[in-house]
């Protein structure tokens, strides 16, 4: 597999595409018909500057950004593009309201009933003109990767032959053009959420026909892509849209006339992102941006050394006694092992999807759960090195101002130099630790590669499911959003899987995919809610059990000097036990402080309620796929599935953004 899966060396960067998807109007749109020779034209100059720019921006001199275009294969504009775009040897993705059989139907126009049913079946007669429509669509359809919407075919397919074998009725083609227009606007949200800029033909009208040219392109602003708008009137004038706001003013959009390199220029550089890690006015760190992940060194096994903190976890959340100080040491799985090892099971049930390809399946496998798997690994070691050097430096604080003064009670005022040696060894101590955890970003790229490993733990169900999360929901950190850009690259480089989207397809990704997921999450975040519950209150309850020790030792003190200046007692005593009573009156509270201080550091009783809250998200997703699961196949849609690997990409983003805004303040530093 190459070195993308060499354990010893990190995964190679994703490859980055140009995604564009392309809507309008069809070839019986008037305004279109009457301009579809300029519009033409005006297409294969945008793509020719695309192209242009692509090859200038690409950062290399032999090789250009790879353009990959998105389309529905409508009859009109979109078969257009598509044309176009394979002349130019760009790669071209169909995500199909419907199969491809039933698509090619109802796309190629047919007169009447007897050509419906000939295309739908290679039964009777068909015209000649309706044929070469029909092949030149399914001469597009084999040339493209084809995502078909296929789970609804039967009711459409019904509801397309009832238009032909009763054109005047009326009931018949609004029943057939409410369901195909729902087809129609579900394949195109799939197109949106691969592109990164969508090109439209549109004659300006109305945005209100579900699935229509105007629908697509407001759908397409709302969920933060932008729209390079072509007036179909008027082909020489485009526009580029950018939120939904531009559509109320859309007449004066339309005059307008940018210049299309620049426009592409912006683009590409904004699709590819990755904005480094620097905080202004700071000078550069350890490993800046994606170095932070693939210029680490892997390493199969958590060091002893830094397990501190899960120390902590395991004395003051570990219920058995045996638990709280057995071996920590973790190994991590390696790209290659996760393969065989873990991700398994994803990978069997993602490959027995009806229709599944094969080579999809081993994409998602080496570059998706690879690079979690090194993401993973490296986090988890930095999670490690930043809180366990965190909770080493409290207690070595506690320790080297209760050492400084031990000499009281132990040894006399010429052995203090020991004492004080070993305090000043804690204090240096401190402070390398916090230099090298500053110097080396242990805090900075913990977060960074633990957002990209959470990103890409279950995003092999949202790619089987064809699903990806819109440009403006993509969360980024306080000072840098490569992460991000790394896993969108990821995952824009597989795409839409080449398969057809049946009922058993959608029943099986949901029973063996996506409630598998969840149900683990539950767990897992039910567990951790209940553990770091106990750790907060257990380190509360020592943290005040120390304190009310250093009340208790004072209050024995005075007690015992009054009882001597009342000569209830030798006053000697109190004067020989002094030093004892100065160290403890240090001691405790300064170990209670330390105690106190690792359990504000730790919030674990944040965490606790936030795993808390993500786990109650969950379990409605997990009652919802039930739901669905339990009712018969045929009612499934592909709109359900969906909906739900939405609902649980927006959890996990959701717990991830939560996560950070708990530890993003907390830097290496003095522990006080």
């Amino acid at each position: 597999m190459g070195k993308e899966l060499d354990m010893d060396c990190a995964p190679a960067l994703p490859t980055f595409r140009f995604h564009v998807g392309v809507t309008g109007h069809r070839f019986t749109n008037p305004v279109y018909a009457q301009n579809r020779d300029a519009i033409a034209a005006v297409v294969d100059q945008i793509f020719e500057t695309l192209e242009d720019v692509a090859s200038q921006t690409s950062g290399s001199s032999t090789q250009a950004i790879p353009i990959r275009v998105h389309s529905l294969l409508v009859d009109g504009f979109d078969q257009n593009a598509a044309q176009q775009a394979l002349s130019r040897g760009w790669s071209l993705v169909a995500p199909l309201p419907f199969g491809v059989t039933l698509n090619t139907a109802i796309n190629a126009r047919p007169h009447d009933l007897g050509e419906a049913q000939f295309l739908l079946t290679q039964k009777g007669a068909c015209g000649a003109q309706t044929q070469e429509r029909a092949q030149q669509i399914n001469a597009l359809i084999s040339a493209a990767t084809c995502f078909e919407l296929a789970e609804q075919d039967d009711y459409i397919a019904h509801l397309f032959l009832e238009t032909k074998r009763a054109p005047a009725n009326s009931a018949s083609a609004q029943a057939f053009a409410f369901a195909a227009s729902q087809r129609v606007e579900m394949a195109a949200r799939v197109m949106i959420e691969q592109s990164d800029v969508v090109i439209g033909v549109w004659d300006g009208a109305s945005t209100s026909f579900t699935g229509g040219t105007g629908h697509t392109i407001a759908l397409a602003l709302t969920l933060g892509v932008p729209v390079l708008w072509i007036d179909a009137a008027m082909p020489t004038r485009w526009h580029l849209l950018r939120s939904p706001e531009d559509l109320a003013d859309r007449q004066s959009q339309a005059r307008q006339n940018p210049p299309l390199d620049s426009i592409f220029e912006d683009l590409i550089l904004s699709a590819k992102g990755g904005a480094p890690s620097h905080q202004k006015g700071k000078k550069a760190d350890h490993l800046e941006g994606i170095n932070a992940l693939l210029g680490d060194t892997w390493r199969p096994h958590s060091q002893k050394r830094w397990h501190a903190y899960r120390r902590v976890e395991a004395i003051f959340g570990d219920q058995t006694f045996g638990n709280r100080f057995k071996s920590l040491r973790q190994t991590y799985e390696s790209p290659q092992q996760i393969l065989t090892g873990s991700a398994a099971p994803t990978l069997e049930a993602a490959l027995a999807l009806p229709t599944q390809d094969r080579a999809f399946v081993d994409a998602i496998g080496t570059k998706v759960l690879g690079r979690f798997a090194w993401a993973d690994g490296i986090s988890a070691r930095l999670s490690d090195s930043y809180r366990s050097g965190m909770v080493m430096n409290f207690m070595f604080s506690a320790f080297a101002i209760a050492g400084g003064i031990a000499y009281l009670p132990f040894a006399s005022s010429a052995q203090k130099w020991r004492f004080a040696l070993f305090e000043l060894a804690l204090l240096v101590a401190i402070v390398a630790i916090i230099w090298i955890g500053q110097k080396r970003r242990w805090h900075g790229r913990w977060f960074e590669t633990r957002r990209v490993a959470e990103y890409l733990r279950h995003a092999p169900i949202l790619l089987v499911l064809g699903i990806a999360r819109p440009a403006y929901l993509w969360p980024s950190g306080t000072h840098t959003s490569w992460p991000e850009s790394y896993v969108r690259h990821t995952l824009r480089d597989i795409g839409l899987p080449g398969v057809t989207i049946t009922t058993d397809y959608i029943h099986n990704a949901l029973a063996r995919l996506l409630k598998p997921f969840v149900a683990g999450q539950i767990r897992y975040h039910d567990s951790k809610a209940k553990r770091l519950a106990r750790v907060h209150h257990n380190l509360d309850r020592l943290s005040e059990r120390l304190f009310q020790l250093a009340i208790a030792s004072v209050s024995v003190y005075l007690v015992l000097y009054g009882a001597g200046a009342l000569k209830i007692i030798n006053p000697d005593v109190p004067y020989q036990l002094s030093k004892l009573f100065t160290f403890l009156g240090v001691l405790l509270p300064t170990f209670g402080g330390a105690i106190a201080g690792i359990r504000y550091f730790g919030d674990f009783e944040r965490f606790s309620a936030i795993s808390a809250v993500t786990a109650r998200k969950l379990e409605t997703i997990d009652a919802r796929i039930a739901i669905l699961l339990k009712a018969p196949r045929t009612s499934l849609t592909y709109a359900q599935a969906a909906e739900l690997g939405h609902a649980t990409d927006d959890i996990v983003i959701g717990e991830i953004e939560s996560w950070q805004a708990v530890f993003s303040g907390k830097h290496m530093t003095v522990p006080v």
